[in-house]
């Protein structure tokens, strides 16, 4: 028997009541803007500075057992990385434990790494120190930079493949959704003052291509019903289109869903800020692309015919109250 969560041919009417979903977006894209501007992120060690020790014993790197050795000595944020790489021996295992800076402070002192060593040398007898390297601000605020801008080109390069691909009012209407999914999701991190490190920052870059693809699928059907149906106000065009594709969407997203809880309760603490911003994104991308992208799309208007090139189209086809 085939597992159905949306009954074929369905008739669900999403622009009833438009303005409330805009509204509701609008309002939590307000409180995402105003968390990040009075509390700010919880940043890493990637963007605040850190300092990183590599060890090596022949005793399998258990995290677990690191940090309940580093637990008592205060050291505010740190994380415990196992290092593979298939030239090591059999009994090499090389670990990777980094430190973040504390206030006021350009990188680790000397004495917190000695206290490190010591604490670590108790619980594992046979453990080396091979490096230690110390990261400091000017270093991790180069990296916010680059990070903000590699989110800033990502949406960017979307704005003008969706341009190319179909009309510029889908483009806004896509980069509408893209923008709302960032901010709602840096908002939430602001919010809940998750640690947000260049983990988070891939998880954004997910978030984009995860969201643009449900939104391609819609616009592509929506463009689609254009030329089939020419007589209809766009506002029905596009329920018709959103409903054709609302089961391969859930679908999509459930099954998503399903792989990143099982991550966030079994992957361990090292991909769980990961894991939660992509929750979250695939949560808000799935509404976005249908009540936020769509919406925006029926606001402006669009071309209903694209054989015959018209100076004059536009958002005369928007019939919003209808």
């Amino acid at each position: 028997m085939r597992l159905k969560m949306i009954r074929d041919n369905t008739s669900f009417d999403f622009f009833s009541r438009w303005k409330v979903w805009l509204g509701i977006s609008a309002a939590m894209v307000v409180v995402g803007m105003l968390s990040f501007a009075i509390q700010g992120l919880n940043y890493g060690i990637d963007f605040r500075g850190g300092t990183t020790i590599r060890t090596e014993s022949t005793q399998a790197v258990d995290t677990g057992v690191y940090r309940d050795a580093m637990g008592p000595l205060g050291l505010g944020d740190f994380l415990i990385t196992e290092v593979f790489d298939p030239s090591f021996a059999a009994d090499q295992n090389v670990a990777m434990v980094r430190i973040q800076a504390q206030e006021g402070q350009e990188a680790v002192t000397p004495e917190t790494i000695l206290a490190v060593e010591a604490a670590l040398a108790e619980v594992i007898p046979d453990i080396k120190f091979l490096s230690t390297e110390s990261v400091g601000p000017k270093v991790s605020g180069e990296l916010i930079k680059t990070a903000a801008l590699a989110v800033v080109l990502a949406i960017g390069a979307v704005l003008i493949y969706i341009w190319l691909r179909f009309e510029w009012q889908f483009a806004l209407g896509a980069v509408a959704a893209l923008v709302h999914d960032v901010i709602l999701t840096i908002g939430v991190f602001s919010e809940l003052q998750i640690k947000f490190d260049l983990a988070i920052i891939a998880a954004l870059l997910t978030i984009v291509g995860y969201s643009l693809n449900d939104t391609v699928v819609v616009f592509d059907r929506v463009r689609e019903n254009l030329r089939k149906y020419k007589k209809k106000p766009l506002s029905e065009v596009l329920n018709v289109s959103i409903n054709e594709t609302l089961s391969r969407t859930l679908m999509t997203s459930v099954t998503t869903l399903l792989a990143l809880i099982a991550l966030y309760v079994l992957g361990g603490d090292v991909i769980r800020g990961f894991v939660f911003a992509m929750i979250w994104g695939v949560i808000v991308g799935t509404y976005s692309s249908v009540f936020v992208a769509s919406t925006i799309l029926l606001w402006l208007g669009v071309k209903r015919n694209w054989d015959k090139q018209d100076p004059n189209v536009g958002n005369q086809y928007a019939n919003i109250d209808a």
